[in-house]
């Protein structure tokens, strides 16, 4: 009786929701990106806050959901 071990991704995400989480976080940045295009850079500390947390954000949903696809860390 050989029992093959338990998929270890069988509780994360699946494909279609890590393709998602792709799709959205490119929708973000290129939101981000238009909003900034639109309206120019903010001065001083609050360009920290509309680049750099949204960038964070975005890139690691982003690069998280690259990572998992590419490795097939998905059930």
């Amino acid at each position: 009786m050989s029992q093959e071990p338990p998929n270890p991704y069988r509780h994360g995400p699946t494909r279609a929701e890590l393709k998602f989480w792709l799709l959205a976080s490119l929708a973000g940045t290129g939101l981000v990106i238009a909003a900034f295009a639109y309206r120019g850079l903010p001065p001083g500390p609050a360009m920290v806050e509309l680049i750099g947390l949204p960038m964070l954000v975005f890139g690691y949903l982003g690069g998280r959901s690259i990572k998992r696809l590419i490795r097939r860390q998905h059930p």
